[in-house]
């Protein structure tokens, strides 16, 4: 099997001084995949962004100036976590900005592409993994190679969409989240999670992210720089995690909670923490923190459901989920 390697890279064999990396054909690559007997996988959410230009724009937007930057970002030495890597479009030009690149591919014939395509990178490694062992949880073999509490890192992908939003909500909620995500995704999902209180995008996935990210929405990319075209639009968003966050538990109360009233969001908020919390309850803590109880669950922001979730007394804990526990 012939497998195209990355022609640019440093001639030291090591990162970031050299030219940019130049890919080859695609042609190259097609008949390298024909060579597997690959076939793109609708289940595996595989669709791979031909544009070269597009994939470098992204690698480029995980160093970008977030809301909280006093300086300028690099990738240089930064731990780099991307899923699906494919071929290793947008993997070259992560490892090519110095990052210690670990790329999971769940597909047994693209593994082998990624990795002689990112030959000329010793610090790109291409695992082949599910990135998922549940639809709540990251496999164990990529968890215990991310970062420990302190160092930051970088997740950086052009993301499956059949798992893109559960997979960044797990994310959202590690002991360690990345510090910086610039992923490409369907565009309703980037636009669910750069949403705001009371438009039709916010809802449980928002308040989830935005617990622990401030996010911004990035470039637009057509259907026709993909193949095979995905027959949705998909969008670029980039989200930089807070400065400070509260304690893990804290953070999963809190989405917990967001979630079950975003989940009934068009309902009144009286009805909806009524059922949850008991009339009683709900009328008093509303009460208490100035909140028209005939709102819908949507109107709320972090803000209020932040203090709804922390309100004293019985009204902090639904049912069978104590703080305690």
């Amino acid at each position: 099997m012939s497998v195209p390697t990355s022609s640019e890279a440093d001639p030291r064999g090591d990162h970031g001084a050299g030219p940019r990396p130049e890919r080859p054909p695609w042609a190259e690559f097609k008949r390298a995949l024909d060579a597997q007997g690959f076939h793109p996988s609708r289940r595996f959410g595989q669709n791979f962004l031909l544009d070269d230009n597009m994939a470098r724009a992204i690698a480029s937007d995980a160093t970008a100036r977030g809301p909280n930057d006093v300086g300028e970002r690099s990738l240089e030495d930064r731990f780099v976590l991307e899923i699906g890597p494919g071929c290793g479009f947008l993997s070259v030009h992560l490892a090519h900005a110095g990052a210690r690149l670990l790329a999971v591919e769940i597909d047994p014939k693209l593994a082998p592409i990624a990795r002689r395509f990112l030959a000329p990178y010793p610090r790109a490694e291409v695992i082949e993994h599910d990135i998922l062992a549940s639809k709540s949880a990251l496999n164990d073999v990529v968890l215990e190679r991310l970062p420990g509490e302190g160092e930051d890192w970088t997740l950086c992908a052009n993301l499956p969409y059949s798992i893109s939003g559960p997979l960044l909500a797990i994310c959202s909620l590690l002991p360690n989240p990345p510090e910086r995500v610039s992923c490409l995704v369907q565009k309703e999902v980037a636009e669910r999670l750069a949403a705001v209180p009371g438009t039709g995008d916010w809802g449980p996935l928002t308040a989830a992210f935005q617990e622990t990210y401030h996010v911004s929405m990035g470039r637009s990319v057509p259907p026709q720089l993909f193949w095979p075209r995905p027959k949705v639009d998909s969008a670029v968003f980039i989200a930089t995690r807070h400065p400070v966050l509260p304690p893990l538990e804290l953070r999963k109360r809190r989405v917990l909670f967001a979630r079950k009233l975003l989940e009934r969001r068009r309902q009144s908020l009286r009805r909806v923490l009524g059922d949850l919390r008991g009339a009683e309850v709900a009328d008093a803590a509303l009460g208490a923190l100035g909140i028209d109880p005939k709102r819908r669950a949507e109107t709320l922001g972090l803000p209020e459901l932040r203090a709804l979730e922390a309100y004293p007394g019985d009204a902090a804990d639904p049912p069978g989920e104590h703080h305690g526990q």
